[in-house]
């Protein structure tokens, strides 16, 4: 077997902000040689999978403004500073959806990007949802509605390019093949 491990030499900051982090590394290749990565460094996040009482799945539907379209996307969110993923899951299902659940099972975890970027996204079923009886302050920035859909309509989404993310894909995904949705 081949070692392919790479080795950074240097690291040079080009971007920071509240949660992102853009650098430049030299690094040592297997054989010796150097080359450069260009990575993006993320705190990494949480997907929510949620089916109501009728078992549809909970999506949000947000404008992306990297993709340049409304996308509908299982409920998710970044990882703040020192936060277990379990209490950043719960957060974001009551900011996102306004459901709370008995229970969140991680069910798996999987880097986005690893080509370039560093975030990892933690996988949660939420169980046994209950609607809140009161709002719960989201982001300010962010701008949601939300729907149910069924397995058929969820298919059909993808096929429309309406669900285009991997993390609302992997989520049907999961649900079709562990629990028969």
């Amino acid at each position: 077997m081949k070692q392919l491990e790479e080795k950074q030499l240097t690291t040079k900051e080009y971007y920071k902000n509240s949660f992102l982090k853009v650098t430049e590394d030299d690094i040592q290749l297997p054989n010796d040689k150097q080359a450069k990565r260009v990575v993006v460094h993320h705190p990494g996040g949480v997907n929510l999978i949620a089916l109501d009482e009728h078992q549809r799945l909970i999506l949000v539907e947000q404008y992306r403004y990297p993709v340049k379209k409304a996308t509908l996307e299982t409920p998710a969110g970044k990882i703040e500073p020192g936060e277990a993923t379990i209490v950043t899951a719960k957060r974001e299902l009551e900011e996102e959806t306004g459901y709370t659940c008995e229970t969140l099972t991680m069910i798996g975890r999987f880097a986005t990007s690893p080509g370039f970027c560093d975030e990892y996204i933690e996988n949660f079923l939420a169980t046994n949802l209950k609607k809140l009886d009161y709002e719960v302050a989201g982001d300010e920035d962010e701008f949601i509605n939300l729907y149910h859909v069924t397995k058929e309509e969820a298919l059909t989404l993808i096929e429309e390019g309406r669900i285009c993310d991997f993390k609302t894909i992997y989520a049907i995904q999961y649900l079709i093949i562990h629990h028969q949705w």
